[in-house]
């Protein structure tokens, strides 16, 4: 055995570090700003406060940012069109539910197939693009990226004077699809964190009960040397850009019940930038192979403390974007490899001039 060698859940233990400790730094800093940020009370029964509000909110970005993260293990490049994808099967879902302006309704179960079955559907045609037509993924996504809030405002289409005219919002008024964005009865936590934990865990257990997570690493890695070994790198590849069509429409069934409606031009809007930043907040490279879904749920619980705190501190939403490219700038900065070998090479000659002064 090499000495000094280091074990693999060391280096998995070393790879989150970094964004445990923005996050942790961010919470501590608002500590200072609000003190009372980590306040949490109870009103009508349910559970307030800034870091509810976190957890709460951060759940959609947290499901879109583990689509992500395998799109971007797979095939080194990035899905722009979740945001999109969410925004059309929240559509298709409030459509089927049956609006104010509908005569007719389908069940709760039947309208959430419908919604991930959009996903999927949207999902399935970016993986065949760029598994296996092999268009660059931002190229083949920005087909969605464009046309899917396009389609969602089609959708969302109702009669005014006689003329269909696209684009409206449809408002449910449906009490059981409320509570997937609001809360369970007798249940002072928000249920969409059960639903993120839930997807969560089940997609670490799956990944770490079959040897899909192995396949999507080694094809990320090196395409060629995984069809060497008999690996199908183009149906791995479509496979994560599906099950991230999934994780879009999942974000946009919550999104619609948080609202109790289908709003096409701002559900999942800009969610794919925080989504990949998240990704990289959370150590994972950029370049495909090994990824962390832990790490990119840290990192998308980062970002939504980020824009919480603020809010908290009085920032309006237009000023927001600027002060989050500051803050997200110094963080991946500090988990750059430039810096990373800057710090080795640091420690290297302190080392070295210990050992010639002894």
């Amino acid at each position: 055995m090499i000495p000094n060698k280091l074990h693999f859940k060391d280096i998995a233990r070393q790879q989150l570090f970094l964004p445990i400790f923005a996050l942790c730094l961010m919470l501590a800093v608002n500590v200072i700003i609000t003190p009372t940020f980590f306040r949490v009370s109870i009103q009508n029964g349910v559970l307030y406060g800034y870091t509810i509000d976190i957890i709460n909110r951060a759940s959609e970005l947290i499901i879109l940012a583990v689509g992500m993260t395998l799109v971007v293990a797979s095939s080194k490049g990035t899905d722009i069109s979740v945001g999109a994808i969410s925004a059309l099967s929240a559509a298709v879902c409030v459509r089927m539910l049956g609006s104010n302006y509908d005569s007719y309704a389908t069940p709760l179960i039947v309208a959430f197939l419908a919604c991930i079955g959009a996903g999927l559907l949207c999902g399935s045609f970016n993986g065949f693009l760029v598994a296996k037509l092999k268009i660059q993924p931002m190229v083949a996504t920005l087909i969605l990226f464009t046309a899917g809030r396009g389609i969602a405002q089609l959708i969302s289409a109702r009669e005014i004077n006689g003329k269909m005219v696209p684009g409206q919002i449809l408002y449910v008024r449906m009490e059981d699809f409320k509570r997937f964005g609001g809360f369970l009865p007798h249940c002072v936590v928000p249920t969409p964190v059960f639903i993120a934990a839930a997807f969560v865990l089940a997609t670490i257990i799956f990944l770490k009960r079959t040897a899909i997570g192995l396949y999507i690493k080694t094809v990320g890695i090196n395409q060629k040397a995984g069809r060497l070994v008999g690996l199908n790198s183009t149906l791995i590849i479509f496979f994560t850009y599906m099950f991230c069509g999934v994780c879009s429409a999942l974000a946009g069934f919550i999104a619609s019940s948080r609202i109790y409606s289908s709003d096409a031009n701002n559900i999942g809007l800009n969610m794919e930038l925080d989504a990949i930043l998240a990704v990289a907040l959370g150590g994972n490279s950029l370049g495909g192979g090994k990824f962390s879904i832990a790490g990119s749920v840290i990192g998308a619980i980062t970002i939504q403390a980020l824009t919480t705190s603020l809010y908290a501190m009085g920032v309006t939403a237009d000023q927001l974007p600027v002060y989050k490219a500051i803050v997200v700038v110094l963080i991946v900065a500090i988990q750059s490899d430039e810096l990373k070998r800057w710090r080795a090479a640091y420690r290297l000659r302190r080392q070295t001039a210990r050992e010639v002064a002894q």
